[in-house]
């Protein structure tokens, strides 16, 4: 089965061809960040209209890519939500027009589905059952998951995500968007130990997340550092040195509870956070100490992209799942909901 993939949940084009015998054969994306730079985070509108543009020429530059003619494609799956309304329409009403016309199913993926299942498109995937940690930028929660479809919510931000905290930490220290990449490379720079931020809820129990705290102290530390007129580039370096080892720690610190909660010996870390070199080490050495895996996509795999639509939507199609014709997509929409495989 050849599924076109589609992906328009926020800032990013994404369009792939997963062949279900041959695995990736295309994949190509537009990146929406120099439009959304200057204002610090993405303007819905602005997303929008871009999707509107790009989609249509990347369909054709992937198709030609994997050498096959529309006729050749036997489903067609779309990111159906969570994501901003403006951008899921365009993805969505795309693939709903070109099923019609070509007479095939198709499928509304799960935007965190997707990233879960990202991983799975390496040559060593990894091996049901595991736990998630899905870390972008709208997201950060930690998923038992028994199999596609088979998800328990173990914990999740009850505020800001950690890409989220990201952005906004960049923004605070006059950095530029998103906030991820620029506070990693600064940080390599920064020295160990001139700051400690906390570790938010890791004194206490539960696998839930809240980084607003650590944003807040984020802000009162840069601000004391004006007041002293002492915000240079070596302490700019060490703030965002700080912020990433406390958004880092944190994680290992609950990634740990939950493996040892569900007793499970498999981590699979995805979505754009988990790029994050400091990020990986971490939870490696972590999980080398409980006798656990650690299991990621390539970078180009971790942000938003069309294989993992692509992939995703092939499982549940070739489970015999498919969409009614209609554009219904679904902004809001809890991973728990989702039917197995």
């Amino acid at each position: 089965m050849k599924v076109l993939g589609i992906e328009t949940s926020c800032d990013e084009t994404g369009i792939a061809v997963y062949d279900s015998d041959l695995g990736l054969q295309a994949h190509a994306l537009f990146s929406q960040v120099d439009i959304h730079a200057e204002y610090g985070g993405v303007v819905p509108e602005l997303a929008s209209r871009d999707h509107v543009r790009r989609i249509l020429p990347l369909i054709e530059r992937v198709l030609n890519d994997a050498d096959l003619a529309k006729c050749g494609i036997d489903a067609i799956a779309y990111t159906r939500g969570p994501g901003l309304i403006g951008a899921l329409m365009v993805g969505a009403s795309v693939a709903q027009a070109l099923a019609f016309v070509l007479k095939v199913p198709t499928i509304g993926v799960h935007h965190m589905e997707g990233h879960l299942l990202a991983p799975m498109l390496e040559e060593n995937p990894p091996a049901f059952p595991f736990v998630a940690l899905l870390v972008s930028g709208g997201h950060t929660q930690l998923v038992a998951v028994k199999s596609i479809g088979d998800y328990e919510l173990l914990g999740e931000s009850v505020d800001d995500a950690a890409g989220e905290a990201f952005d906004k930490a960049a923004k605070m220290l006059g950095l530029g968007y998103p906030g991820g990449p620029v506070i990693a490379k600064l940080a390599t720079q920064g020295t160990a130990g001139r700051y400690r931020f906390p570790r938010p809820m890791t004194d206490r129990p539960g696998l839930d997340f809240s980084f607003s705290g650590l944003k807040t102290y984020t802000l009162n530390t840069v601000m004391g550092a004006k007041d002293k007129d002492t915000f240079d580039l070596q302490t700019q370096a060490d703030i965002a040195y700080a912020f990433q080892e406390a958004v880092v720690e944190t994680l290992a610190i609950k990634c740990r509870r939950a493996l040892k909660q569900v007793n499970m010996d498999t981590l699979v870390i995805a979505g754009g956070v988990s790029a994050n070199i400091v990020l990986r080490k971490r939870l490696e050495a972590m999980a080398t100490k409980l006798g656990a895996q650690v299991f990621y996509a390539r970078p180009e795999f971790c942000t938003d992209n069309g294989a993992m639509i692509a992939y995703a939507g092939c499982q549940r199609l070739l489970a015999g799942q498919s969409d009614k014709l209609g554009i219904k997509p679904k902004p809001r929409w809890p991973m728990v909901e989702l039917s197995r495989v």
